[in-house]
């Protein structure tokens, strides 16, 4: 190997365990918000006002796009259902299918990916603005704590709202799945209610929603840290921005399969 080989090899060697340095306190910063925003979120005093404005900004504002998102998967799902079902002359229980799809995974996921996508990325926006004109370091100097000023609010509001709106969400798709049913495959809206709630349990509810609070608290807690880190004016906030999207998206994925594995064992 050549001088010149090695030396791009030490280059390569020290860019990868930088990258992996920062990892790694990034990580672990996100590790230390969680657990600050934790002990805040169930100790008084509590933002009741700030956490009504929150709801009503990131939850009410994100109604239009979950529903629509859950509307269209619904009927693309009940299309694809019945195409396949139709090879076995089973096109009779697309209602099971579309139901217990969305109540156990699809409704969940979408939604979060969604809200992670305008709710975490705007957050950051919001927060990281606040960073770069150094109003969240005149907080610190004033003796506030921004963490319970700017973060707890933001993330009982995604905690709040995102069970919700996963609810509305369900309902959606399986009106989706109910136009079809009713208008391409002849059903009545009776017989696709009566498949689609005929193998739903309370357990199969209680793991949608229960997913959809720990999806909440790693969407807000990722666009909060990533804002209020932010650095280097409007660069810093829209690499802020773009961090959480990825973040938000990757982590929501990622922790559906492991409580996927969890709540299935139960």
């Amino acid at each position: 190997m050549t001088p010149i080989h090695c030396k791009i090899e030490r280059v390569n060697a020290v860019a990868v365990s930088s990258r992996f340095n920062r990892s790694l306190v990034r990580l672990g910063g996100l590790s230390r918000l969680a657990g600050q925003t934790l002990t805040r979120m169930i100790t008084p005093p509590y933002q009741i006002r700030e956490l009504i404005r929150q709801c009503d900004r990131l939850g009410v504002g994100s109604v239009n796009l979950t529903n629509i998102t859950a509307l269209f998967t619904g009927l693309v799902l009940a299309l694809q259902t019945a195409y396949t079902l139709s090879a076995f002359g089973a096109r009779l229980y697309i209602g099971e299918v579309v139901a217990m799809s969305l109540v156990r995974e699809l409704g969940p996921v979408l939604t979060a990916l969604m809200v992670g996508g305008r709710v975490g990325s705007g957050i950051a926006a919001e927060l990281g603005t606040m960073a770069v004109t150094e109003q969240v370091d005149a907080m610190r100097s004033m003796g506030a704590d921004p963490i319970r000023k700017l973060v707890v609010p933001r993330v009982w509001a995604v905690v709040i709202t995102l069970p919700l709106l996963t609810v509305l969400a369900d309902g959606m798709g399986m009106l989706g799945g109910l136009l079809i049913s009713v208008f391409e495959e002849g059903s009545t809206a009776s017989f696709y209610f009566q498949h689609a709630f005929r193998l739903m349990t309370f357990h199969d509810i209680a793991s949608g929603l229960a997913k959809t609070l720990f999806f909440a608290f790693i969407i807000a807690v990722i666009g909060c840290y990533n804002g209020i880190n932010a650095r280097g004016g409007a660069d810093g906030v829209g690499q802020a921005t773009t961090n959480t999207v990825y973040a938000a998206a990757i982590s929501v994925l990622a922790s559906d399969f492991f409580l996927t594995k969890i709540f299935l064992s139960f």
